[in-house]
């Protein structure tokens, strides 16, 4: 067996070459762990900084929400000056037995739920003062400021007391029963107005704010939620209310109902007398819609038609002895001397289109003569007795048949 030998050229030569093939083989290496790496990294990098931005938000929101105190009460320190705390005075040529009376006021109504037959004392024929308490909140810094009508309705005295102490006799400029709106001025300059915000973008659930006197107990101030928006209670108001839970009670009427900013988003109107922490407030855009004719004392007209409403349900459709899937409003009462009335609209006729637009909801013909305007002249269609008739009517003005 032969053994090949192998010369000292030859060793130095394969040296050489394993020494080659061992740089290539550690630079490539190198050079691969240079490229890949740097990806892996960046990946990571991206997701331990995504980790990081969530853990920010999250602390943050419970920092600004729960953990920092500071914030509710910034808030507060800054629209204090812009609450007023309001007192009337009412000549009452008769009033009946004390309870009764109470009970009975347009202001308090708004608040207990009571039974009307509760007290049957006899009435007595008494004359004297009244006192009323309420809330407002200042618009502009020569002193305009806006409050419920309610608060200010029939007084012969309106009393303004402001965050500093200084009272004002105040004088009404305008009002509206419609919205319950009003303004009141004092004789006083360098005022802190509220900033007013938009209360079409608020959202169920978002933080609110109520200040006010309830109870004569002056600048009140109560957190909780926006617990619904598009609340419609004609009891109340024609406008649709916020609904909230901070607490509001007699006293608050007038006062501002904040967002988290500390922006007036609605203004304190009344509670649900049979229920907790239900209260409503009127959005604000409602007020800036008409806060100009407020401070001018103009008289504002409201667009009115009329009549109550119901949807065609299948009761009433059998009722009416018409298809049930008949689309529209029933007509199920027409207000004496109403434009209805006097243009020939009759309870059972259903609404089926006006100016050409259908409807099928009440809330939804009360949005279309709302946003009409006085006098205007609208087609309806109806449905009489199956058959299909079109009527035309001029539209009246809601404030003509409301007794103050």
């Amino acid at each position: 067996m032969k053994i090949a030998q192998i010369n000292s050229e030859q060793k130095k030569e394969l040296l050489k070459n394993l020494a080659v093939i061992f740089i290539c083989i550690i630079c490539s290496t190198t050079l691969s762990l240079f490229i890949i790496n740097p990806k892996l990294s960046g990946n990571a990098a991206v997701i331990k900084n995504n980790i990081a931005q969530k853990s920010e938000i999250t602390s943050g929101v419970e920092k600004n929400l729960f953990s920092d105190t500071e914030i509710i009460a910034d808030i507060v320190e800054e629209i204090q000056p812009s609450v007023v705390h309001i007192t009337t005075e009412i000549e009452q040529k008769l009033i009946q037995d004390p309870r009764q009376y109470f009970f009975e006021d347009e202001f308090f109504k708004r608040f207990f739920g009571h039974d009307q037959n509760e007290f049957q004392t006899p009435r007595l024929p008494l004359s004297g003062k009244t006192a009323g308490t309420g809330s407002g909140t200042i618009i502009s810094s020569d002193g305009y400021i806006l409050t419920n009508y309610h608060v200010v309705q029939n007084a012969s005295k309106i009393v303004v007391k402001t965050k500093d102490g200084k009272e004002y006799e105040a004088k009404l400029i305008g009002k509206d029963k419609y919205s319950d709106l009003a303004v009141i001025k004092i004789n006083e300059k360098n005022l802190k107005p509220a900033k007013l915000s938009d209360s079409s973008k608020i959202r169920p659930g978002q933080w609110a704010i109520a200040v006010g006197s309830p109870q004569g107990l002056e600048h009140t101030v109560t957190l909780g939620i926006i617990s619904a928006i598009r609340r419609d209670i004609p009891e109340l108001s024609n406008v649709s209310f916020i609904q909230t839970d901070a607490a509001i009670n007699p006293g608050n009427s007038g006062g501002p109902l904040l967002n988290i900013k500390g922006e007036v988003v609605g203004i304190n109107t009344a509670i649900m007398g049979t229920a907790q922490n239900i209260g409503f407030a009127i959005p604000v855009n409602t007020a800036k819609k008409i806060v100009d004719q407020l401070k001018s004392g103009e008289t504002i007209g409201h667009a009115w038609l009329g009549i109550a409403m119901s949807p065609v349900t299948p009761e009433i459709a059998k009722a009416l002895d018409i298809s049930k899937d008949t689309k529209g409003v029933v007509i199920t009462k027409i207000i004496r001397e109403s434009p209805a009335d006097n243009g020939g609209l009759q309870p059972g006729d259903i609404i089926q289109r006006i100016d050409g637009k259908k409807f099928d909801d009440p809330k939804m013909v009360q949005e279309e003569i709302k946003n009409k305007e006085v006098n205007d002249k609208i087609n309806i269609q109806i449905l009489r007795e199956g058959k299909l008739m079109a009527i035309e009517i001029k539209l009246g003005n809601w404030g003509d048949s409301a007794a103050e």
